[in-house]
């Protein structure tokens, strides 16, 4: 039998229980309605009915004793009146007790008290008769004796049957109790019985039924508490319950299935979450951060504080956000969690994408923001997930990319122009920009004829710079030129502004600049006048690019892919080198005019011609700095044949090769780019610098100096240890000037002695010439259309430069 069949069992049993048990006690209860109807509306009213015929008879009795008292004859009739009224209403009562007796003695008693009732009335009439006639005595007496006779007899009868009616009554309700107590007690048995039997087929069903039950329920439990979906419920039936059992199981199976597939999933997550290089968090509701986050958000915002923080307090603080905004987005996290999407759709407009954060640190990270809601199967937003990437870098490669490719465009448009025609073009363009500054100088108010002046000017070089296809330049020229023509129309709002116009014609002169110092530094177009005149006469290698190369570096720009971090890392450097080694020359083109001249030199001091050495360490200089090279080795170059190499028989004398070395050495440390120019003659003259500086009062006569001092006084203006004045030296210009040029351009001279003898008469040194790390560009391996010194070793890094430590004077 199944579980369905005994429950059904146990129910129709339950049902005739209670369907016999109802029946037999609606029958017993009307049985019992009756008999209580009977006796509440028959038994009772006949006793309480016989209790008032004595008080009726009472009354009677009064009645009879007034009238026998009464002097006056009418009021004698009037009570013999009402007598008589009394008499019928005890006969009535009398006819009403003989229908509700019971049984013949009741009956018996009734007639008795009919035939007193009239005895009684007899003699109250003849009493009345004896009143009426006046015979007061005889009345009285026949009152007495027969009336109270006849009363006593009558009161008897009816007492004896109120008591037969009492007596009648308590046996009636006494069997209505009887047969109360025993639908009661047959009721209470059958119940009990039928409780039993339901009991015990409950019981049966709870051994069948809800035991295995509640022990397949403590087992789930201790399933669901221990996660443990290896363990399964034993089948001890094939009933229903065996069939639940059999399907959790399975269920069990499933859910272990799905576990060990969440769990791997879980671990993919996790070990997304602590590798991925992007910042991933999750907002709940009151704008918190959720616990679970990538580790890269960290490094993001270089705290481990992250779990539970407010993330406007995280993400929004210390940012270039307005108040507005920061309200705003702190109260989208309101307006979307816990609601429908289409909050987040009505909202999105308000997310901002990017930021500018402000770190403790003090450094400023650009964070690209990404919003997205995660909802539930009703499409309600129970979280927000913010993707942050530092796009720092990103955006400074971008923007570096951004000025290169504007760069290269603007060398595309130059190269397009003739020299001449570019040369032309820039100085009337900036011949109408300094016409276009002495209007707006001379005219505080605005005038038609400036206006007008202003306006055909700066048309004149938009439509110049159209022509040559200098497109940059016409962009920022036409802002000016729509400027000045909203001025020509008054209805247009413009008002006349000096500062806003000058600032304008800079702008515009910054690029015309611009173009120009490209046309002239970067590609080298422009004319350059020789300083001195052993420089003339000598051809500049200049390194240029082709158009071709630059169109190609153009045509990377514009396809990178901004969001590859590594590709525009290197197309970027790419196209900064390209541009780095526009107009740049090697150091042995650049100084070709002073070594080419040293043999002369050489002849005229009777001295062997030195052999120079040059180690570039694969560095080359931009051709604006060729003119300062230029004049400052012409010096030290000159100065070292001139003083430092010893003629050539004092250098065999000493053991030397007759004709002297004089080596430079390039390299960039420090971020300076690093000129080291050393000899191989005598050295520094120390006590003849010492002699000549008390001579000069560059110093005191006793003034202890040590040699680092000591040397820096050769930098001082006029100081020169030659005694006499000779067409090479002598005049005391030669290290001042190269000072004087250095300094000019914020470098540095430095003097540094090569070995440790300090207090000797002579001490090999080097000097140091220090330039900006601009003046210099790193080959780095890029070919070359012409030889460059040391070219075996240009694809390898450059050496750094290496220089003695002891004694280092500087001289700024």
């Amino acid at each position: 039998m199944t579980i369905r069949m005994r429950i059904t069992l146990l129910v129709m049993l339950t049902f005739i229980a209670i369907a016999g048990i109802g029946g037999y006690a609606m029958y017993q209860s009307r049985s019992s309605a009756v008999e209580v109807r009977s006796v509440t509306e028959g038994v009772m009213p006949s006793v309480l009915a016989s209790a008032d015929l004595m008080g009726q008879l009472k009354d009677v009795q009064l009645a009879a004793m007034v009238m026998v008292n009464e002097t006056d004859n009418q009021l004698v009739a009037q009570e013999n009146d009402k007598l008589a009224e009394k008499k019928a209403v005890l006969e009535k009562a009398l006819t009403a007790q003989a229908q509700q007796a019971e049984g013949v003695a009741q009956r018996g008693l009734i007639e008795q008290a009919k035939e007193s009732l009239d005895n009684y009335f007899g003699a109250i009439d003849t009493t009345a008769r004896f009143k009426l006639a006046g015979k007061n005595e005889i009345a009285q007496a026949q009152f007495f004796g027969g009336v109270m006779q006849y009363q006593t007899e009558l009161e008897g009868i009816i007492n004896t049957l109120r008591i037969e009616k009492n007596r009648f009554k308590d046996n009636a309700i006494a069997s209505l109790n009887g047969k109360l107590a025993q639908t009661t007690t047959t009721i209470s048995l059958v119940t009990v019985l039928a409780g039993l039997l339901l009991g015990g087929i409950g019981l049966l069903l709870y051994r069948q039924i809800t035991g295995p039950i509640s022990r397949m329920a403590a087992m789930m439990g201790e399933i669901a508490t221990s996660q443990d979906f290896t363990r399964r419920l034993p089948v001890q039936r094939m009933d229903e319950v065996g069939h639940s059992i059999v399907a959790f199981n399975g269920m069990v199976e499933k859910i272990e299935e799905a576990s060990a597939q969440v769990r791997q999933k879980t671990a993919d997550m996790q070990a997304m979450l602590q590798n991925i290089p992007q910042g991933i968090l999750t907002i709940v509701d009151g704008n918190k951060v959720h616990p679970e986050y990538s580790a890269f958000l960290e490094t993001v915002f270089d705290t481990t504080d992250i779990a539970g923080r407010d993330v406007m307090e995280l993400v929004f603080a210390n940012t270039n956000l307005g108040a507005d905004t920061l309200s705003q987005i702190e109260a989208i996290g309101g307006a979307c969690i816990g609601e429908d999407v289409m909050n987040f759709t009505f909202n999105e407009h308000l997310m901002i994408g990017e930021i500018e954060k402000t770190m403790a640190d003090g450094s400023v990270k650009i964070l690209d923001l990404s919003w997205s809601p995660i909802t539930d199967e009703q499409d309600m937003v129970i979280r927000l997930m913010l993707c942050v990437r530092d796009v720092t870098e990103l955006r400074k490669l971008a923007a570096e990319a951004n000025e290169q490719k504007r760069e290269l465009e603007m060398i595309g448009e130059i190269l397009a122009v003739a020299p001449a025609k570019f040369a032309d073009f820039i100085g009337s363009a900036r011949r109408f920009l300094d016409e276009n500054e002495q209007i707006v100088y001379q005219n505080p108010e605005a005038t038609a004829f400036a206006i007008a002046k202003l306006f055909r000017n700066m048309h004149t070089i938009k439509g110049n710079g159209r022509t040559y296809g200098l497109l940059h330049l016409a962009n920022v020229v036409h802002q000016a030129e729509q400027h000045y023509d909203d001025l020509r129309h008054a209805n247009s709002g413009a008002v006349w502004n000096q500062e806003e116009l000058l600032l304008q014609l800079a702008q515009v002169r910054e690029v015309i600049d611009r173009y120009a110092r490209i046309n002239d530094v970067t590609l080298a177009r422009g004319t350059t006048a020789a300083v001195e005149p052993v420089l003339a006469g000598y051809e500049r290698h200049v390194l240029t690019i082709d158009r071709k190369h630059i169109q190609d570096s153009l045509q990377r720009l514009e396809n990178v892919n901004t969001a590859n971090l590594h590709e525009l890392v290197a197309v970027r450097n790419d196209v900064r080198r390209t541009l780095r080694l526009l107009g740049t020359e090697t150091i042995e083109s650049v100084l070709a005019p002073v070594i080419d001249s040293l043999p002369a030199l050489a002849s005229d001091l009777g001295k062997a011609a030195p052999v120079v050495q040059i180690d570039d360490n694969g560095y080359v200089v931009h051709s604006f700095a060729s003119p300062l090279l230029q004049n400052v080795f012409m010096h030290l170059i000159r100065n070292a044949v001139d003083h430092g190499l010893e003629s050539g028989q004092e250098r065999l004398a000493r053991g030397k090769p007759e004709a002297g070395t004089i080596k430079l050495e390039m390299g960039v440390m420090e971020d300076m780019f690093q000129m080291a120019l050393s000899d191989d003659g005598r050295g520094l003259a120390l006590h003849k610098v010492r002699q000549i500086g008390i001579e000069k009062q560059l110093i005191s006569a006793d003034q202890v100096l040590t040699d680092a001092e000591a040397a820096r006084l050769i930098l001082q203006p006029g100081f020169s240890t030659r005694s006499e004045v000779t067409e090479v030296s002598g005049r005391g210009v030669g290290m001042d000037a190269v000072l004087d040029f250095v300094t000019r351009e914020h470098g540095k001279v430095e003097i540094r002695f090569m070995d440790g003898e300090e207090g000797a008469a002579f001490r090999a040194f080097q000097i140091i010439v220090m330039l900006p790390e601009n003046v210099a560009v790193e080959v780095d391996g890029i070919d070359v259309p012409y030889p460059v010194a040391g070219q075996e070793s240009a694809s390898a890094p450059a050496q750094p430069l290496v220089l003695p430590q002891d004694g280092d004077p500087q001289v700024a």
